[in-house]
């Protein structure tokens, strides 16, 4: 999905005027998310030069010539293998260039200064160009939309094929709802797919093993599409054969912390009180020890990226933000239960775009 090329101009010239506050002449992007966000190309090495003058100058190596070409007409291309280095060769005596210090390494950084020439001076910058990212645009809110629905789609698939059952194990299951998203789009997952059974739902970042499931398991299921490099992030908790007490009581705390933290997600409201409007539903109920991570996550280009709701999340949501909303409870040896849905901030409610039933579902 081609963005326009003035959409990349407009993010290129939005981060020159907030680098010159910083009294940087030129921007070094190093990071391929940041390269391909203001720039459109999406190959696995690049670099890109941005002046405050608003020249550009991207370069790559051979095995891209042609695909730069393709998704980069607008800038200047060098074809290098030392992508960074090359770029910083041309840079004019006295310039000031900051480089993306939270992506530069002590070894980069090290390549990169004997690369400067003689009175070019590297400035370390951080979170400028992730702090555009955080309000999207019409393009990634649309991209972002269709992966959400898409990936829905095959979790709908799986479930009303009966592939999510008693008797297949964590590793088929998951390999079934990629094989759906690769069909319906996907190039890849948003990230590895989480299949976690039984006692293994009591682990958030379980991945997906050889366990069978069982009756009377917790089920969770947290998945992502990768799709025209934007991503998508939604989790459901489902129950095999019959529901125990337990899961149906742990089950309606998250669902009314998840519900909970949805309605808070609204304009101006700072991110740490929508991480509390969920995170107090919990504790009130007795399981606060249980909830162990943030209530949720921007999500764009990365999988993970700002904001960030949680008890030391900083800032407040804005129209155009997209965050999951995402609480837990994680009980070792009995199991756990996780509802995620990403949402896009609006002027008003939120909307979610992961839309798939949260009552208990029964396999």
């Amino acid at each position: 999905m081609p963005l326009a090329d003035t959409r990349f101009a407009t993010r290129r010239r939005k981060l020159a005027s907030m680098l010159a506050a910083q009294r940087v002449d030129v921007m070094l992007v190093t990071n391929l998310v940041n390269v391909r966000y203001l720039a459109g190309f999406s190959g696995s090495n690049a670099a890109l030069k941005i002046s405050k003058d608003l020249s550009a100058e991207i370069s790559t190596d051979g095995r891209y010539t042609t695909q730069v070409a393709a998704e980069v007409p607008d800038i200047e291309a060098t074809i290098t293998r030392h992508c960074a280095e090359a770029l910083l060769s041309g840079v004019p005596e006295g310039r000031r260039v900051g480089f993306e210090a939270d992506y530069v390494s002590v070894a980069m950084l090290d390549r990169l200064t004997k690369a400067c020439p003689e009175g070019v001076t590297l400035v370390p910058v951080r979170g400028v160009i992730e702090q555009i990212r955080l309000i999207k645009d019409g393009v990634e809110l649309r991209g972002l939309t269709e992966a959400a629905q898409l990936a829905a789609q095959a979790l709908t698939g799986l479930v009303e094929s009966g592939e999510l059952a008693a008797g297949r194990t964590e590793r088929d299951i998951a390999a079934d709802l990629e094989y759906r998203m690769r069909l319906l789009g996907a190039e890849r997952p948003s990230f590895d797919t989480i299949v976690a059974s039984g006692p293994n739902s009591a682990m958030p970042h379980y991945s997906a093993g050889e366990r069978t499931l069982a009756d009377g398991d917790l089920v969770t299921i947290d998945f992502g599409m990768h799709r025209h490099g934007f991503n998508s992030d939604m989790t459901r908790t489902f129950v095999v054969g019959h529901a125990t007490d337990f899961a149906r009581e742990i089950y309606d705390i998250v669902l009314r912390a998840q519900l909970a933290g949805i309605n808070a997600a609204t304009p101006g409201t700072a991110l740490v009180d929508v991480d509390k409007a969920a995170r107090e539903i919990i504790e009130d109920a007795g399981y606060g020890d249980y909830f162990t991570h943030s209530t949720g996550h921007g999500i764009g280009l990365e999988v993970h990226e700002a904001p960030a709701a949680a008890p030391t999340g900083k800032g407040v949501l804005e129209e155009n933000m997209l965050l999951t909303i995402e609480p837990g409870i994680y009980v070792p040896g009995k199991g756990g239960v996780r509802i995620e849905d990403t949402l896009i901030i609006t002027s008003g409610a939120p909307q979610v775009i992961t839309e798939w039933d949260k009552a208990l579902t029964i396999v």
